[in-house]
């Protein structure tokens, strides 16, 4: 399933590169809410979990569907130009007006790129209940917010900016510091990429291929979308903390952005052979792989993906416990609910492990 960047004429022109804070803040958020397929973000994620205060953490957790696989839009940068302040960002959303808010909100939400009038819960098409049942039915934490955002939109951006405020102010801005000269050096190579090949230096990006007639951008994505550059500029945003993702977002009348990784941070110890060997046969069966495909996407439970894939709880159980054993998939409790979640990192590093294993 692709997500399509369609170039229009000249679109050269309506493409630059640029950091951003607040993308990288909730980058960084994304690999604290599951650091297990965020090797690049070990290291940070080990020292917040250490030092910072656990109420800090726990609102942290209470926001994170925000800066998921969907993240919300105005997460990433709302204007073209050059580089601003987090402070400066964070103001840009503060200035949105309340509609576009929400429904930016309740697309991260939802996990879908719907937009335009009709779109959000409290107009046309999708009432509230069948919104929260929605949201009920993908995660309390998801359902929770959606509470809150329908019950006081305003108190619901105040409450997420100040959080954003204070998560950068303890934990982020050291680490800002750090990675900043990193990223400057990857825009400037970008930037000039960008002089010599134009519109092509997206098609450098992972997964991503340029087409013609009519010429665009492919990705492949486990979700459909498409964008165009004819009346909308595109913004490369450098990221460490994105690592192994590539974020492609976009909403009418905002710039196209494409989040792209700046380098892989993993230094996993050698893998024994034995354990290469038990990730390969999990994987040697064609559900599994379907399964590991729907899991990519999202976390779910084994009731959810036995309904999906139309077997019996106690029958998908055992093919979750294939993939746990190999370490392909990890998990995590919400209530009383276990979820699974696809260990990119595992999947991504079974050749690289293979390799050195047989090197040995």
């Amino acid at each position: 399933m692709p997500v399509v960047i369609e170039l229009g004429s000249a679109p050269e022109h309506r493409i630059s590169t640029r950091l951003s804070p607040l993308a990288e803040l909730c980058a960084c958020l994304h690999a604290l809410d599951g650091p297990r397929h965020h090797p690049a973000s070990r290291r940070w994620v080990g020292a917040v979990l250490q030092g910072a205060d656990e109420r800090l953490l726990e609102r942290a957790g209470g926001w994170a569907p925000l800066w998921g696989a969907f993240r919300a839009r105005y997460l990433l940068p709302l204007t073209p130009g050059p580089e601003r302040e987090l402070e400066d960002e964070l103001a840009e959303v503060a200035r949105l007006d309340e509609e576009t808010f929400t429904t930016m909100t309740e697309q991260a939400l939802v996990g879908k790129n719907g937009h335009g009038p009709g779109s959000g819960s409290r107009r046309g098409g999708r009432a509230p209940e069948r919104f929260l049942a929605r949201l009920r039915q993908l995660s309390e934490r998801r359902f929770a917010l959606g509470l809150r955002l329908l019950a006081d939109p305003a108190g619901f951006r105040d409450g997420l900016l100040a959080f954003l405020s204070a998560v950068a102010e303890e934990v982020f801005e050291a680490e800002w510091t750090r990675l900043r000269p990193t990223l400057e050096a990857d825009a400037r190579v970008r930037s000039h990429e960008h002089s010599r090949y134009g519109a092509a230096v997206l098609a450098g990006f992972p997964t991503a291929r340029m087409e013609q007639d009519p010429p665009r951008v492919v990705f492949d994505k486990l979700y459909n979308a498409r964008a165009g550059l004819a009346d909308s500029p595109c913004l490369l945003v450098p990221s460490l903390h994105i690592n192994p993702h590539l974020a492609i977002k976009h909403y009418p009348g905002y710039p196209v952005v494409v989040q792209y990784p700046v380098r892989d941070g993993a230094g996993a110890e050698p893998t024994a052979l034995d354990v290469v060997m038990r990730g390969l046969r999990a994987l040697d069966e064609p559900l599994r792989i379907r399964m590991c495909r729907a899991l990519l996407r999202q976390s779910m439970t084994t009731t959810e993906l036995a309904t999906q894939f139309e077997m019996t709880p106690p029958q998908m159980s055992r093919h979750l416990r294939k993939l746990r054993e190999a370490g392909m998939v990890h998990t995590h409790r919400e209530g009383a609910r276990v979820h699974y979640q696809l260990d990119e990192a595992a999947v991504r590093n079974l050749g690289v492990d293979l390799l050195s294993a047989l090197h040995r």
